[in-house]
């Protein structure tokens, strides 16, 4: 595997949706909903975030920010994007808030390596701009700084994308492989609590706010100390897949884990995104789909994680 020359540019992601908190308890619904705090959120901010199961399992991430006092985008997959809106909706009742799809007029982009407005260089940093665009910054990807922009569609029009090259949107998911942070999509729905994606050490988790389905598995997950899965980033030669199955060599019969995301490198080979049990990273060879098939490098994280407690 060669070392790739890294991507730079700007990519349209149409791979990813956009879900609208609109009134004046917008805040208050998705608080007591996701994993994150959302009363508190300021403009200059945004929110990585997970809607968990009452049993804690994550069944979307989101990247939340407000275009306005009374409005919150969340920013989904998009084959998750329908059933977690009805799922959401089921639980307004009475209050002050309506949720609805807004991808059709609001199209995401993904900026790598290309200069954005002032927009600080913390990840989750947020920017909305005069002319209606709203930036968020991200966690970096081998080096390169990145960012996502939302931009609106005119009517009966195209959105203008941000200055810069065309990036093709396999070497952006490349770099969402690579920045070590997963976004859940329809194959591992309802398999993974947060902290087996390493949400809580990239900003996805606030453990002090109040409930939300799930919240005392995740809190118990954390506090206990019984974190027994963790996310790694991997390389391998061979093609990986989403929700694919990974082996140690010890133990041929019961699965270590699952690939949370894929993707091409550039520079040959396969990346991946994969939570498995921390004891398999610790004693031996990993492999994908059987014992003996493609063989996974466990690559360094590219962030610390927050010790259990």
């Amino acid at each position: 595997m060669n070392s790739p020359t890294l991507p730079r540019g700007v990519a349209r992601l149409d791979h990813l949706g956009v879900i609208r908190a609109h009134g004046p308890e917008a805040d208050k619904f998705l608080q007591g909903q996701l994993t994150q705090d959302f009363v508190l959120l300021g403009a200059t901010e945004a929110r990585l975030a997970a809607f968990c199961s009452p049993k804690g399992r994550m069944l979307a991430s989101f990247i939340g920010f407000k275009q306005a006092p009374d409005e919150i985008l969340l920013i989904c997959s998009r084959d998750l994007l329908a059933p977690t809106l009805k799922r959401l909706s089921m639980f307004v009742m009475r209050a002050q808030v309506n949720l609805t799809d807004a991808s059709d007029a609001l199209a995401v982009f993904g900026v790598a390596g290309v200069s954005a407005p002032e927009l600080a260089d913390t990840p989750w940093s947020h920017l909305n701009t005069a002319d209606g665009r709203c930036w968020t910054r991200l966690y970096p990807a081998e080096g390169v700084a990145r960012a996502l922009c939302v931009v609106p569609v005119p009517e009966g029009g195209q959105a203008e994308p941000p200055a810069g090259p065309t990036l093709d949107a396999a070497l952006w998911q490349w770099l969402e492989v690579m920045s070590g942070v997963a976004t859940i999509t329809q194959p591992v729905v309802d398999a993974y609590v947060p902290q087996m994606v390493n949400y809580e050490s990239v900003g996805g988790v606030n453990f002090k706010k109040g409930c939300y389905p799930g919240q005392e598995v995740v809190a118990r997950s954390q506090f206990r100390g019984t974190l027994k899965r963790r996310a790694y980033r991997v390389a391998a030669n061979d093609a990986l897949a989403v929700a694919q199955d990974l082996f140690q060599n010890g133990d041929p019969e019961q699965p270590c884990g699952t690939v949370v995301a894929a993707a091409a490198n550039p520079g040959g080979g396969w990346n991946a995104i994969v939570s498995i049990q921390t004891k398999a990273a610790d004693s031996g060879q990993l492999s994908a789909g059987a014992v003996g098939g493609p063989a996974l490098t466990l690559l360094p994280l590219p962030y610390d994680l927050l010790d259990d407690i």
